[in-house]
């Protein structure tokens, strides 16, 4: 479907996208203080002449144990490595989550190649997406079979060492605590609405004509980001949410 961009949206939608946007900044904040700090860990560990390994990177479980705590959309945290990166294992992920009664705790996963469904993580959106694009990324909802067994959101951003991509940072956003925060916002709007990601999956919706976790077809909804503009589509308001990858929809009255 062509996209006409648009000077302006409504006054309505605009402040709707920003809210949206302020919400999950607060979330990538995390991701981008994981990133930073794995990125300059990697580094220190290269000037050192060697390749990381899993030991180094449990110097980055303060930070991690930190945003848990501080962060109140964050259920998981933690760095993703790219297969080959690590010279003691071929994959990982430092990974740590809060439970139901506020504890800190590791993800513990069994990642042999050999026998485990989950030694092979680089096809999920929120690895693939950062690794494929260079931007941040926010995939799902989808349930999380790999952490939590909860439908979430996954927000990540890649991380590079001397200019090579080497994994992502991520943090897990709960869909009910996501859901919670962004459905009132949605709910001014005079019109249908709901928000997708680049790939037009729906992450929350105050219309039942498209559900969460559902796909939204038709728009070219990555170049909406990409312009950082509003714009139509067939009589469709499309908004991006500031600088964070999500795109607020909204449809024209029935008639």
């Amino acid at each position: 479907m062509r996209l006409a961009t648009t000077a302006l949206g409504t006054a309505a939608e605009e402040s709707v996208a920003a809210g949206v946007g302020t919400a999950l900044e607060h979330v990538f904040e995390a991701v981008s203080a994981t990133r930073s700090e794995t990125a300059a860990l990697l580094a220190r560990v290269a000037a050192e002449g060697r390749r990381p390994a899993t030991v180094d990177l449990a110097a980055l479980r303060p930070g991690l144990h930190t945003r848990l705590a501080r962060m109140e959309l964050v259920s998981g945290v933690g760095f993703v490595a790219a297969p080959g990166l690590l010279g003691d294992v071929s994959a990982w992920l430092e990974w740590w989550q809060s439970d139901a009664q506020g504890d800190v705790r590791p993800l513990l996963l069994d990642l042999d190649p050999d026998h485990s469904a989950y030694a092979d993580y680089t096809h999920w959106d929120w690895f693939a997406l950062p690794r494929d694009t260079g931007e941040r990324a926010v995939a799902g909802p989808y349930v999380d079979y790999l952490c939590s067994d909860e439908y979430s959101l996954t927000l990540s951003a890649p991380v590079e060492l001397e200019g090579r991509f080497a994994g992502v940072a991520a943090a897990d956003v709960y869909l009910r605590h996501f859901e919670a925060a962004v459905l009132p916002l949605l709910r001014r709007l005079p019109r249908p609405a709901h928000l997708v990601n680049a790939r037009g999956r729906v992450a929350a919706s105050a219309d039942p004509a498209h559900l969460a976790g559902s796909l939204t077809k038709g728009p070219d909804f990555a170049a909406v980001l990409e312009r950082r503009r509003p714009a139509t589509a067939g009589g469709t308001l499309l908004v991006p949410c500031g600088g964070v990858p999500l795109v607020l929809v909204t449809h024209p009255p029935l008639t």
